[in-house]
């Protein structure tokens, strides 16, 4: 009896044994289980670290790039063309430099941008502001009160007394913008007019874009990218009064500047030829370098040859000139008296790329009025650029997007803005980071080759 209970005892507690040890061997996988998720987890969170770190890297790197490459002496055309800025691998990451395609908005585009190219919030006269996309008459004057340093108050526009009302109020600057955002502070702006349904600025028409209500921005799903006018304005565009070469220019409205105007123009046409021109400063001043051109009697080949040397300012720089070599047909279209097909004719002469060194060329195209209208408006050169700069980690786990503005009147691009973009979302097709995370390296150079096809 005793040996039976004995042997009960030792299966219950052998019995009690294996349920322990089940228990243990159970805590013990979960703990593995737990241990193992906390690792990998820890991993995934290092490898963001670290990929967030390189693409910090990339970003930097790029940023000097791109500054290297706008210190070049170059022309403007050269410096947006000359490297492909698209998935070029700098460290351990890839960037690209986007660029609005304001010819196709389904199409991408790569490279700086010519802030030149554009409308200046600063300096542009209400009728060329009234011309922008997007804009409202009540918008535009509310730039210019802005802008001025009188309290007057434009029709239309506001002063102060608007601001102040305002539930959180604040004084009208009457100073010069500092950004392109800085509209959104102003009476009649928003964002919608700013930036139009293009809420992420990547230039092209997203899905999300073109899908009416079923997601945000809310669109007219037309089929097309209906912008505001954040493309086509800038508060940068400034260059200094001189040559190409840096030299002093001769002002042609200086009556003190008849001898070395004079012989500037020997040099081209010869002693005889001048007693033939009207180029001495008499009666109403010329308003600018084509009225001189015309009223001058100089052949068009001439004046290309001198029109360099030559102004109607003694201003140390020239703010606001609109580079006709680059700005879009829109922003032609601001310039004065000019129609949607004297826009076109431009943008199509300019396309052979050829005489385009100073803004003589224009006179080919416009008739003499118009030119005449737009003569002070308008240059061919650019100093300041914008980049809006894409990074992404080799392994696709971390991106980075900024802009920067820079400045090249000292030669040396000198960054004089930057801001992160990064929470407007990735800006390219989301197959770039897929692909990066999947293959890395080679998938992001696949996927460069197959969208230049």
């Amino acid at each position: 009896m005793n040996g039976r209970r004995g042997h009960i005892d030792a299966r219950r507690r052998a019995g009690t044994v294996l349920i322990v040890t089940i228990w243990v061997v159970l805590v013990l996988a979960g703990l593995a289980l737990v241990f193992g998720r906390s690792t990998r987890v820890a991993m995934l969170v290092s490898a963001n670290q670290i990929a967030s770190l390189h693409v910090e890297c990339t970003a930097a790197g790029a940023l000097a790039y791109v500054q290297a490459q706008l210190g070049l002496d170059q022309e403007t055309s050269t410096l947006q063309t000359s490297v492909p800025y698209e998935a070029m691998q700098v460290g351990e990451g890839y960037f690209w430099v986007l660029r609005s395609n304001l010819e196709d908005d389904r199409q991408r585009d790569y490279g700086p941008t010519d802030e030149a190219g554009k409308i200046n919030l600063n300096s542009a006269p209400l009728e060329a502001l009234l011309k922008l996309p997007g804009m409202t008459a009540e918008l535009a004057a509310s730039i210019i009160d802005w802008r001025d340093e009188d309290d007057e108050i434009s029709p239309g526009g506001a002063e102060s007394e608007y601001y102040l009302l305002l539930e959180e109020p604040y004084n009208c600057k009457n100073g010069p913008f500092e950004t392109v955002e800085e509209v959104l502070l102003v009476k009649g702006a928003s964002e919608e007019l700013l930036y139009g349904e293009d809420t992420n600025l990547n230039g092209i028409l997203d899905d999300n874009e073109n899908d009416a209500d079923a997601s945000d921005p809310p669109d007219n799903r037309n089929g097309r990218l209906d912008r505001g006018f954040y493309d086509y304005v800038t508060v940068y565009s400034v260059e200094p009064n001189t040559d190409t070469a840096g030299g002093q220019r001769i002002n042609v409205t200086n009556a003190n500047n008849i001898q070395p105007l004079a012989q500037k123009i020997i040099e081209v046409v010869g002693e005889e030829r001048l007693t033939q021109l009207n180029y001495l400063p008499q009666g109403r001043q010329v308003r600018n370098l084509l009225e001189f051109y015309y009223r001058s009697g100089l052949k068009i080949e001439e004046f290309e040859q001198i029109a360099d040397s030559l102004t109607t300012s003694d201003a140390e720089t020239l703010s606001g000139l609109v580079n006709v070599n680059t700005a879009a047909k829109e922003v032609l279209m601001c310039l004065p008296g000019l129609e949607e097909s004297d826009a076109d004719a431009l943008v199509s002469y300019r396309k052979a790329g050829e005489g385009l060194e100073s803004i003589a060329w224009v006179t080919k195209v416009l008739e003499e009025e118009k030119a005449i209208a737009v003569g002070g408006a308008i240059t061919t050169r650019s100093f300041q650029y914008s980049a809006d700069i894409v990074c992404a980690a080799a392994d696709g786990r971390a991106y980075k997007r900024i802009k920067a503005v820079f400045d090249t009147r000292e030669g040396a691009a000198k960054v004089v803005y930057w801001k992160s973009l990064t929470h407007f979302g990735w800006p390219l097709e989301q197959d770039v980071l897929t692909g990066l995370r999947s293959g890395g390296a080679l998938a992001a150079i696949h996927w460069r080759a197959e969208g230049r096809k």
